[in-house]
């Protein structure tokens, strides 16, 4: 029977974490640590023996690494001391090769039972990985606060100023981002339909609109305040002007990445520009599109933050951050940010489920 090299690893890593020093703390001290590591070790070690189908595997290694987890923080609490600890850091290195494995077959699910749950498993877990790193190296090493908050004192201010935070949301994203990023990509999605039906269009505009997305956010933002106000009415203009030329772009690419065989077809069914658009430019165009709307997902909220900084109402995602910059209240900046992150990252997923409903045929979606 073919054994696991990288559970191998993880059970070395893990039965050797058990023999090394750990400073300030120990083992026996930490009854419920010990017992929670040897049940983490109990369960990979079955997996490496006995492997079982993906599914269950997928469980017991997920239990396992639950399990081994909240042990190590069990010793961070019980005093283990980040720069004497060889066996937290040990046992963090063995974690890592078994969330490698739980990750693994997360993504393995996904392939074999399609599912919104079962596809994002994978980059969910990964994500929960990452911070949990981040708690461990913030308590093990002690780092203070202003430098770096642990991930739990962040998710204390976020349901601490959940009200403030919500209505920063409203501000920024409600208000500002998503009018700007309709507008913005919309106005580039039509240009393009304009510059692909007169081309000579194209030779003025695109210099154009690069010269306006070569400006800088920090130049145009002030600008924008002194003309459209301190409201949401600038920030959004700041978002129409960053998400234009993405889509402009990524428009004409696309309508101009129809086949020659394909125009020809067209051609000899005599099909007029308006049914050739729409039946065989704009679907070949679509994967462009959306590429753009991902893209400028990230960038409109970038810029309608970043036009907070210059100018806005006592409310704002930009405004809480260099408000509280400047008070030192780095958890809240901190949770600000991870407001920001969670919106940002929900309407990339939004539009790439869209993609995939509205792009099926794509040779990227096709099962291998």
């Amino acid at each position: 029977m073919k054994r696991d090299p990288v559970l191998i690893i993880a059970l070395a890593l893990a039965g050797l974490a058990l023999f090394l020093p750990l400073g300030g703390a120990s083992w026996t001290a930490a009854p419920m640590a010990f017992a929670l590591w040897l049940a983490m070790f109990a369960a990979s070690a079955f997996q490496t023996l006995r492997p079982l189908p993906t599914t269950r595997a997928f469980v017991l290694l997920a239990f396992a690494a639950l399990a081994g987890g909240y042990s190590l923080l069990q010793l961070i609490e019980a005093g283990a001391n980040g720069g004497e600890a060889l066996a937290l850091w040990t046992g963090l290195a063995s974690l890592f090769f078994l969330i490698w494995r739980v990750v693994e077959r997360a993504a393995m699910l996904g392939i074999e039972r399609p599912g919104i749950a079962t596809l994002i498993a994978a980059p969910l877990i990964f994500g929960i990985w990452l911070l949990y790193v981040w708690q461990v190296l913030v308590l093990g090493f002690k780092v203070p606060g202003v430098l770096l908050p642990a991930p739990s004192v962040i998710c204390a201010a976020l349901i601490g100023a959940r009200e403030t935070l919500a209505a920063d949301f409203v501000q920024t994203f409600i208000k500002a981002v998503i009018p700007g990023f309709f507008i913005g990509g919309g106005a580039g999605f039509v240009t393009g339909l304009l510059v692909d039906h007169m081309p000579f269009l194209q030779r003025g505009l695109l210099p154009l609109g690069n010269l306006v997305s070569a400006l800088p956010i920090v130049a145009v933002a002030p600008i924008m305040v002194m003309w459209f106000g301190f409201d949401w009415q600038s920030k959004a203009a700041v978002v129409v002007i960053m998400t234009f030329f993405p889509m402009l772009v990524n428009t004409i690419a696309g309508l101009e990445a129809l086949g020659r065989i394909e125009r020809d077809l067209m051609a000899t069914y005599a099909a007029s520009y308006g049914q050739t658009l729409s039946m065989a430019k704009l679907p070949a165009a679509l994967p462009f599109v959306f590429n753009a709307l991902k893209v400028n997902s990230t960038l409109a909220l970038i810029g309608a933050i970043v036009a907070e900084f210059f100018g806005t109402p006592i409310v704002g995602m930009g405004f809480r951050i260099s408000t509280e910059v400047g008070r030192m209240n780095i958890s809240m900046v901190w949770a600000t940010i991870a407001v920001a992150a969670v919106a940002g990252s929900a309407s990339y997923g939004l539009i790439a489920l869209a993609e995939r409903r509205f792009t099926f045929w794509h040779p990227s979606f096709r099962k291998p």
